[in-house]
């Protein structure tokens, strides 16, 4: 099955996989080089890493569902994730998450019909002390209100 990546990027993933004790150590970092080579972690991409590492695709699977930043289907051209932990909750996140939901048209786990968006919830970003927050593909944007938020998407390409 690891005939589904690219021969440079198979190769990478071989590379690295050589630098641990055991391949499989190098999950994290190997699904790091696939989802920014393809953008996304397909099932086909489960298996073939499940192989390159000798480990099972139910382990891949494990790691790619637990951890937010890795992405199962592909996303708009800017990833929008909205803070839901309590903080940015009683901070008015609901308010911000149905105002992008107006103002994009689209429910959460959606991308806007152009490509450009997508609009996703993340349980805990971090930045309880700027509540309510977001992050934008790597940017994190906190005290955020309705003016704040057209302003910051209207900075996006």
């Amino acid at each position: 099955m690891s005939g589904v990546f690219a021969d440079g990027l198979r190769s990478r993933i071989e590379a690295l996989a050589a630098r641990y004790p055991r391949k499989s150590a190098a999950l994290l970092p190997a699904l790091h080089l696939v989802q920014a080579e393809k953008g996304f972690i397909g099932p086909e991409d489960e298996e073939a890493l499940a192989g390159l590492l000798e480990t099972t695709p139910v382990a891949v699977r494990e790691v790619v569902t637990f951890y937010t930043m890795f992405r199962r289907r592909p996303v708009g051209r800017h990833l929008i994730q909205v803070c839901t932990n309590v903080t940015c909750a009683l901070m008015g996140g609901d308010r911000i998450l149905d105002h992008l939901r107006r103002k994009l048209g689209i429910e959460v786990g959606e991308t806007t019909p152009d490509g450009r968006f997508t609009l996703t919830t993340v349980e805990c970003l971090g930045t309880c002390e700027a509540a309510p927050g977001l992050m934008i593909d790597f940017d994190h944007h906190g005290g955020l209100t309705e003016t704040r938020i057209d302003e910051i998407l209207e900075r996006l390409d």
